[in-house]
């Protein structure tokens, strides 16, 4: 259903408000780049800063601009599962192909708490779901008997999972519990060669926000079984997908951005701010070595 190169996109903000323009143009950009599908509101759109309204109309923005074009895997996390759900409401009213959802974070919430929580999702509205695991940030960890579970009660309701556990066993344990039709996609730029190598299926990207058409290649490089091309790719990445992570992301991909084009601004929201002078060095280099920027 889903696989190859998809960002998780930023969220411009221009003196404190959402870029409306910017974010079309990132749309734009991504997709004529070679870029699958688009995740708005995830981790890296800055989502727990936004008010509700706000992500809706990133959300509404990113459907609306992408026109059919790719899917859209719309972010509708929260630790609050009604929430949640509001979320999935409107994103499948707005034509969204499916919802990403994140593990509760700081409730902490036990692997029946996560049964319930998915569970209670996937009967209260037909919208396919992406889980996304990434335990460095929720304190939660989505285990593969979870998942599988989840997708032995509701067939066909859960499609996929951002995994950024960092566990590449998970790739076999969620295959071989689940089946192929299962979509896999790391949550790690850098995992990105191993993960598909277990077979996963593509990678829901930081690093894809600033080189849509550098990991758009490397991904079919590696659904095409090439992969003296893909480790050509790979290394021509490896040192932007660590540079993103130098400072607090996002901080680190705005920057990026902001370097390689005028149109997006290199600002965020409190309590984020713009990553420091070793974080911008880091990141300028790496824009370098992927042949981003000129030496």
């Amino acid at each position: 259903m889903f696989s190859g190169s998809i960002p998780a996109l930023v969220t411009p903000f221009r003196d404190g408000a959402l870029d409306e323009a910017a974010f079309r143009k990132l749309v734009d950009w991504q997709i004529e780049n070679g870029s699958s599908a688009l995740v708005p509101c995830g981790t890296t759109g800055e989502n727990s800063t936004l008010s509700n309204a706000e992500h809706h109309r990133v959300i509404e923005l990113c459907i609306e601009q992408a026109a059919g074009r790719v899917p859209i895997i719309a972010g509708c996390g929260s630790n609050d599962t009604m929430n949640a759900l509001l979320h999935m409401t409107f994103s499948k009213k707005c034509g969204a192909a499916a919802a990403l959802l994140v593990a509760p974070y700081y409730n902490r919430p036990s692997q029946d708490g996560l049964l319930a929580h998915f569970g209670y999702l996937a009967e209260h509205i037909d919208l396919p779901i992406v889980l996304y695991n990434v335990p460095g940030r929720t304190v939660t960890d989505l285990k593969p008997e979870t998942v599988i579970e989840l997708a032995r009660r509701y067939p066909g309701r859960f499609v996929g999972i951002k995994d950024a556990s960092g566990d590449l066993s998970r790739v076999t344990d969620h295959r071989m519990g689940i089946g192929k039709d299962f979509c896999q996609m790391s949550g790690d730029d850098e995992l990105a060669l191993p993960f598909n190598a277990a077979g996963g299926v593509g990678c829901i990207s930081v690093t894809a926000n600033v080189a849509p058409k550098l990991c758009a290649d490397f991904q079919a490089a590696c659904a095409a079984g090439d992969l003296s091309l893909a480790r050509d790719l790979n290394d021509q990445l490896y040192p932007l997908h660590y540079a993103m992570f130098e400072d607090a992301s996002p901080g680190p991909c705005k920057y990026a951005l902001s370097q390689v084009h005028d149109w997006i601004a290199n600002e965020l929201r409190l309590p984020l701010i713009a990553c420091g002078a070793p974080a911008r060095k880091a990141v300028d280099l790496a824009l370098v070595h992927a042949g981003l920027l000129p030496a």
